[in-house]
């Protein structure tokens, strides 16, 4: 499943992970799976639309493990650890006005996740993928 993703278009946003969770529903995948999944691909969607100037979300749904692949242009992250840090947010007012930004968006996707990786070239964008088994 491959979804490309606007930046600031949240009238759209959840639309990518409510679609996996769907397509997971109907093939049976155990319930804690499933919410894993929703929330860790709920927060790259939403980090896609926040930060970045737009992406893709690519979704392997294989037996027993999904693989999220998520991958932006954008101004990348000039500190990894930094940003992985619960709580940490570069998200400007409006959108924390908005209910979002909160700094929790990395640490959801990791804690979801049975194998995280992320990369992220200042300037260029970041990569991340995720393995939920």
């Amino acid at each position: 499943m491959n979804f490309a993703i606007e930046r600031g278009n949240f009238q759209l946003a959840g639309e990518a992970s409510s679609k996996i969770k769907g397509r997971l529903l109907q093939l049976g995948f155990p319930g804690n799976l499933i919410r894993r999944v929703a929330i860790a691909t709920y927060e790259a969607e939403m980090n896609l639309v926040i930060h970045s100037y737009g992406g893709t979300i690519e979704a392997r749904i294989e037996p027993g493990k999904v693989t999220i692949t998520v991958n932006d242009v954008g101004p990348g992250i000039p500190d990894l650890d930094k940003a992985m840090k619960a709580g940490f947010s570069t998200a400007p007012e409006e959108i924390r006005e908005m209910g979002f930004g909160a700094g929790m968006g990395l640490p959801n996707m990791r804690n979801c996740s049975s194998e995280f990786r992320i990369d992220s070239v200042v300037g260029k964008g970041t990569t991340i993928k995720m393995v939920i088994s």
